[in-house]
């Protein structure tokens, strides 16, 4: 199958039998101004070197490429991707390109107050705000030492530029079941859409299912606070059964987006909670996606190892051999990720979610 300007499309490749691939996960930059402690060991990791991360021309000529291939839309991530200047003036190129339906943003919201209705002038549709606790304390201890206060800023300056929908991201930790009501009644009052996500190390056993976490074992936040290395992870379903015991959760249509969340509403609740259950349960099946790190390396599954990667620099001034680059690159995806060999050598924030 061919697309605009004659090349090999991507939804050509995926389109029997397995899911149309038409979704691009960017990321512009592997800086944060946060130390999480799931994404990155307490120390922070190296910051790749200057000239190894893509230029915006790069990154955006990769863009042009792939969405005339079949990429329809495209989610800027980091890293934090507002540390990096001149992501408004990025956001409206992308904006321009045809064939792009849609362009999304995953923020920690710090940044927000002072970028979001420029990004909203830009061209930017949606946020995602990763907000893991409520409590001041907690938020403090998971994102080892930020200001709860500056996240919810960042989350009114979303809704005040006019995003929509506006979605918050929860990774569920051992104990997060203390702030369910809390995401409750920020749904009741906003039309936000809460989504708990299971957490999922990169590291062999909890890739293939296993819900054990021995301490330190990530990889990825080894040396950590312990919120997020010991114990056992905490199962979607645990708190779905909570919020229909306690609330009469009912199952509802979700608002647009491409991910794979389940969504539910609290009776007379203006928002919703959604459930991504990456390890409980798999839809590896369904996956639409592909990932462009911001030192150039294209993932067809975020636990792709780095020999399975494919270093788009080299191709990114000969638009047709990348275009059959990427045709074969989703002609490879496995749709499994147990399939796959983690490669624990990077840390979230270097691959972008």
């Amino acid at each position: 199958m061919t697309g605009r300007g004659g090349r090999a499309t991507l939804v050509g490749v995926s389109a029997s039998a397995l899911p149309r691939v038409d979704y691009l996960r960017l990321s512009v930059t592997d800086r944060c101004n946060l130390r999480c402690v799931y994404c990155m060991p307490p120390q922070g990791v190296p910051p790749r070197r200057h000239d190894e991360i893509l230029s915006y021309e790069e990154l955006l000529a990769f863009a042009e490429t792939a969405v005339a291939a079949g990429i329809s839309k495209v989610r800027v991530t980091g890293g934090e991707p507002l540390v990096r200047k001149g992501l408004v003036e990025f956001i409206a190129r992308l904006a321009g390109l045809d064939g792009l339906t849609d362009i999304s943003l995953t923020t920690n919201g710090i940044l927000l107050p002072r970028y979001a209705a420029e990004l909203r002038a830009a061209g930017l549709r949606r946020v995602n705000v990763s907000i893991d606790s409520l409590d001041a304390r907690r938020y403090a201890e998971l994102t080892r030492g930020a200001r709860l206060s500056d996240a919810l800023a960042g989350l009114d300056a979303a809704f005040a530029a006019g995003f929509a929908p506006v979605k918050v991201n929860a990774v569920l930790f051992s104990g997060c079941e203390d702030e369910v009501e809390g995401f409750v009644a920020l749904t009741r009052r906003r039309d936000v859409h809460v989504r708990f996500i299971e957490y999922m190390p990169l590291d062999r056993h909890v890739a293939a299912g296993d819900t054990r976490v021995a301490a330190g074992a990530t990889g990825v936040a080894a040396g950590g606070s312990g919120v997020a290395t010991g114990g056992t992870l905490v199962p979607a379903g645990v708190v779905l059964e909570r919020l229909r015991r306690d609330h009469g959760v009912e199952p509802v249509t979700g608002p647009f987006g491409h991910g794979p969340a389940h969504y539910y509403r609290v009776p007379g609740a203006l928002g919703t909670i959604g459930f991504i259950a990456g390890v409980s349960d798999h839809f590896c099946g369904r996956c639409n996606r592909l990932r462009l790190t911001a030192d150039g390396r294209l993932k067809t599954c975020l636990f792709s190892s780095a020999e399975s990667e494919l270093d788009v620099r080299p191709l990114i001034g000969r638009p047709h051999e990348l275009a059959q680059a990427l045709a074969a690159a989703v002609a490879g995806k496995s749709f499994d990720r147990t399939a796959e060999m983690p490669d624990a050598r990077r840390a979230m924030s270097q691959i972008g979610g």
